[in-house]
């Protein structure tokens, strides 16, 4: 916690991380701040002021803009309080992120271009087309045995025009920046120019696990890691999933691979036999309507299961001169598919009313008009509708 004083407070809007309507606040500017603003990769942190919820802190030059949904009267005093979890998770990662890039470096010559400090998982932009699998594994023994020296993390402020900025790590100073600059040193390992908020001792990170690489922009690699905390969660979680997969594959976790692969192969082939039984009954189906003594010009059927092919042999079965069809698999009252057939003409004057009766879209061409519908539901309208054509209809 941290006590201060309210400087400035205007009405200000904040757009929500993952889209929609703009939030209606205020931007509060105090005379100082614990609470971090986004910046260097890093995201913000939270906390309160008194009692409001901080939902968001940005930078603006040399202020850091609190964004609150309460107002706050200028020149109030006023205690502010940090979300520490969300804290200490943002230093952990931040802190394992100066190390993976040092190490990385001073081992194979790949620097870091950017990085992301994700919610779940965090990710270094490195310059080199390839890591090999060998090159992973031994930075993430390398990056731990540092963990294991407890090398102190130091933060220092230099003058803008200290010589020794030049011997420091740094992407460049951004354009609006006043004030010191501050340089993150891991003893004997790294010297960086950061803003960011940090751990005071590589013991604090516990473990760092690289968890593999990704194909990035540009010929480069995105390296995948989690830092202290987070890896127990992951562990945490994996035991859970492999718990759970135990219980339901009744066998031990050295085992779960193989049953899936055997689960796999057994939903295949049970896939292959239920198309099969689906053909065969599309055709029975059609055998059935093209045997009754007096033919009808209209088909109408559903079935809950089944697919385009099943309706589509149907079709193919009846011909589509001589009568009118209308097929429908699916969900009897919400999403399915359908299929309209028949002589050309008709089906290219109805398909189109029959995709807006059942809530859906479809393309036709020679005498099939087919595609998929929300609502099943009206399915009965549209065998009213088709009834009423069939009657003043000579084929």
């Amino acid at each position: 916690q941290f006590a201060t004083r309210v400087v400035s407070c205007q009405a200000a809007e904040l757009r929500p991380e993952g889209g929609g309507e703009p939030v209606r606040g205020f931007q509060v500017v105090l005379e100082d701040t614990i609470l971090f603003p986004e910046g260097g990769g890093q995201p913000d942190d939270r906390g309160l002021i008194g009692d409001v919820p901080v939902l968001r802190v940005t930078r603006r030059g040399p202020e850091a803009l609190h964004f609150v949904q309460a107002p706050l009267e200028p020149g109030a005093e006023v205690l502010l309080s940090l979300d520490w979890d969300r804290r200490f998770d943002h230093m952990q990662q931040h802190s394992g992120q100066h190390l993976i890039t040092a190490i990385a470096e001073q081992m194979f010559g790949f620097k870091t271009t950017s990085w992301e400090l994700g919610r779940q998982r965090s990710v270094l932009e490195l310059d080199t087309p390839s890591m090999g699998t060998e090159q992973v594994q031994a930075l993430e023994r390398s990056v731990n045995r540092k963990i294991r020296e407890r090398l102190p993390v130091v933060v220092r402020e230099l003058a803008a025009d200290d010589p020794e900025i030049e011997t420091v790590r740094s992407r460049g100073l951004p354009d609006d920046h006043v004030g010191p600059v501050r340089v993150v040193d891991i003893q004997g390992v790294d010297s960086n120019m950061c803003c960011g908020t940090h751990v005071s001792n590589l013991s604090d990170l516990q473990v760092i696990k690289l968890l593999g690489t990704e194909k990035g922009k540009k010929n480069k690699t995105n390296l995948v890691f989690l830092a202290g905390n987070r890896v127990l969660k992951s562990i945490e979680q994996s035991h859970n999933t492999e718990k759970a997969l135990t219980s339901l594959l009744k066998n031990g976790p050295g085992e779960h691979v193989e049953a899936v692969k055997r689960l796999q192969s057994s939903v295949k082939l049970l896939q292959k036999n239920n198309l099969n039984l689906l053909r065969d009954i599309a055709v029975l189906i059609a055998k059935d309507f093209k045997s009754k003594p007096v033919q009808s010009q209209l088909l109408v059927l559903h079935r809950r299961e089944g697919d385009s092919e099943f309706m589509n042999i149907i079709a193919n079965e009846i011909g589509t001169e001589e009568a009118l069809m209308f097929l429908t698999v699916g969900d009897e009252k919400e999403a399915g598919l359908f299929l309209l057939a028949g002589p050309a003409e008709a089906v290219e004057t109805l398909g189109p009313r029959v995709a807006e009766l059942l809530g859906g879209k479809g393309a036709g061409k020679r005498g099939r008009f087919q595609g998929k519908a929300s609502r099943m539901s009206q399915r009965g309208e549209v065998q009213a509708l088709l009834q009423e054509f069939v009657s003043q209809w000579s084929p």
